[in-house]
């Protein structure tokens, strides 16, 4: 069996092709995977550490604005779209899978045209542009969110799998990571990470928090992104940290540090969202303003219809705004275990499978 992946631009389109990849390795015995992407997108870096063949192709998304830079980038996608017919012609794959970013939109279509069977994976609860293309024209589209469906218009090839969530994510658990970090059963703990290259506005609410935390003897593990550390610690006005009180530029064993919190910060990055919710995390979470179609804040926003989190907007957020936002829930027992009911609700720990199994369908 040939299957080819193709997904690009951001890890949130990366790391979700890589798990479809890896789980269909695992229950495949023969399969053939081969991946596509450009030469500049964080997928040449990633998908060659996972062991898996990359070939790429040239193309670009189109600015808002009319501008000669957009006639470049159709020359790109002319380019791209015939790049995309040769690799789909040599490889002969069985399946195309596409999960997001510009990439995709040239190598789908051409398996489209060419009568092979064609999956989409949307990550948001707001899809992206390349994605409502091709719904028009695939076998199936695999979604994330519920609130997504209502975008596209072929409802009935419209499935919710959820997104893929990391194997140490799923098998940890919060006794044995408490432990792990030395904290007690007894104690509070914060986990805030504000996406892998950190969020200035949140760090600049959280050098405030921290003097209170640790005035309260609240736990917590504060990511401030590995540009933003030194100047961070060198203004943070307390240093006497008890216990797990710790400000990182990067966090290795987000498992362990997820699964022992009682309350995450986080982005709205989808990835992380599916992280959180699959552990019944209760979250407050703060969208990036001027991600592609502002899909974050519809991330944000789904999570707090559903009664998981409590959205608070980057351009409305200020440390006393996210102070009382924390204190609150944590100062409320019955909220938090309801949020983190509610979270879990959401959460999806069987998405790998739905998606194997809606590609196995397709394939019959």
């Amino acid at each position: 069996m040939k299957v080819l992946i193709s997904g690009g631009g951001t890890g949130g389109h990366v790391y979700p092709a890589i798990a479809i990849a890896n789980k269909l390795k695992d229950e495949i015995e023969d399969v053939e995977i081969l991946f596509v992407g450009t030469k500049n997108g964080i997928e040449s870096e990633i998908v060659p550490k996972a062991g898996y063949e990359l070939k790429t192709i040239t193309v670009q998304g189109f600015r808002r604005k009319i501008s000669v830079d957009n006639l470049k980038r159709v020359v790109k996608l002319f380019k791209g779209l015939e790049q995309s017919r040769r690799i789909v012609k040599k490889f002969k794959p069985d399946i195309v899978i596409g999960t997001g970013g510009y990439v995709c939109g040239p190598v789908v279509l051409n398996a489209s045209l060419n009568k092979i069977p064609t999956i989409i994976h949307e990550q948001n609860a707001f899809p992206g542009v390349t994605n409502k293309i091709l719904s028009k024209v695939v076998s199936k589209i695999l979604i994330s969110f519920e609130d997504a469906k209502k975008y596209f218009k072929d409802k009935d090839n419209v499935v919710l799998t959820g997104n893929p969530v990391r194997k140490e994510i799923l098998i940890s658990d919060k006794f044995s990571s408490r432990k792990k970090l030395g904290i007690n059963e007894d104690k509070r703990m914060i986990l805030c990470v504000g996406g892998s290259g950190g969020a200035t506005k949140l760090n600049d609410s959280m050098k405030k928090i921290i003097p209170k935390l640790v005035k309260e003897d609240i736990q917590f593990i504060h990511v401030t992104g590995k540009t933003h550390y030194d100047k961070f610690i060198e203004s943070l006005e307390v240093q006497n940290f008890r216990g797990c009180q710790k400000v990182v530029p990067y966090l290795d064993d987000m498992a362990s540090a997820l699964s022992a919190c009682d309350l995450v910060i986080c982005s709205a990055g989808a990835i992380t969202l599916a992280e959180v919710t699959a552990l019944s995390k209760p979250s407050i979470v703060i969208p990036k303003a001027y991600t592609a179609e502002n899909h974050q804040e519809f991330n944000a926003k789904s999570i707090e219809k559903k009664g998981a989190g409590i959205a608070i907007l980057e351009k409305q957020l200020t440390y006393k705004k996210l102070e009382d936002t924390i204190f609150k829930i944590l100062g409320d027992r019955e909220k938090l275990a309801q949020m983190g009911k509610n979270s879990g609700e959401i959460g999806n720990s069987k998405a790998i499978d739905n998606i194997y199994t809606e590609i196995i369908d397709v394939l019959k």
